[in-house]
């Protein structure tokens, strides 16, 4: 499993492929491949020759065997599924490292790059390539910011852990919109990188009047604060399904 940042902050898992299952995906679409191909032969050469010719009919069955060899892939890579037959009966897709879905350009780069991966010979290039890439990136991977998952990913699940932070009263007033902010940075905390948690506490400085991870347990101890009144004891309640912040 491999962790990656989304754009809001938000950490997802992706559970990359290794070279062996990619292996299998790759015979796969290479004999739906010459299948095609032999099928198309057999209705062209019986068809075509006599209402075109010989050689036209030799031009263009080589001219759909050069697609299907650069372009099968990019097909399906580029589509809803981000993954060619191969790839889906193997429950692989193609996706950016980023966690969202192959674009057309980025499925091009990475398929026209396969001559450079299957040098010297029999993919030796990708495949060592993989073997020292922590994501099992080939080089047209790498190029393309791409990486092949599993279709798969096991559900993620909030720990349900304390937080460390006291709730501690607002040093100012704050709005109502104010405080549904406060309330929905302590409510998605839990998904978010601690560097992202900190970044964000960072702009309401004034607020916390602390830097830094203080100024995290600040911000969620006043978001503490809003969430709940103390019990009779005047201890606050620990609050459920928040990460435990480093101290």
């Amino acid at each position: 499993m491999q962790s990656v940042e989304l754009a809001d902050g938000v950490e997802i898992q992706l559970r990359v492929a290794g070279p062996a299952v990619r292996s299998m995906a790759y015979m796969t679409d290479l004999l739906i491949r010459i299948g095609i191909d032999i099928v198309v032969a057999i209705g062209a050469f019986m068809l075509l020759p006599e209402l075109i010719g010989k050689e036209m009919t030799n031009g263009l069955y080589l001219l759909f065997v050069f697609f299907m060899e650069w372009f099968y892939n990019v097909f399906f890579e580029a589509g809803a599924k981000g993954a060619t037959p191969g790839q889906r009966s193997m429950k692989l897709r193609v996706m950016s490292v980023t966690g969202g879905p192959v674009t057309l350009a980025q499925a091009v780069m990475r398929n026209f790059l396969r001559v450079a991966d299957f040098m010297p010979g029999l993919y030796l290039t990708g495949i060592v390539c993989m073997l020292f890439t922590k994501r099992f990136q080939r080089l047209g991977d790498l190029v393309a910011n791409t990486v092949v998952t599993y279709a798969e990913v096991p559900p993620f699940i909030v720990p349900n852990v304390e937080i460390r932070a006291e709730r501690r009263a607002p040093s100012k007033v704050l709005t109502r919109e104010e405080q549904a902010a406060l309330l929905q940075f302590l409510e998605r905390a839990p998904l978010w990188a601690d560097e992202r948690r900190i970044e964000l506490a960072a702009l309401v400085q004034p607020l916390t009047e602390a830097e830094g991870v203080e100024g995290l347990r600040r911000l969620c101890g006043m978001a503490l604060w809003l969430q709940a009144p103390e019990d009779k004891s005047g201890t606050p309640p620990p609050l459920k399904g928040a990460a435990m912040f480093r101290s």
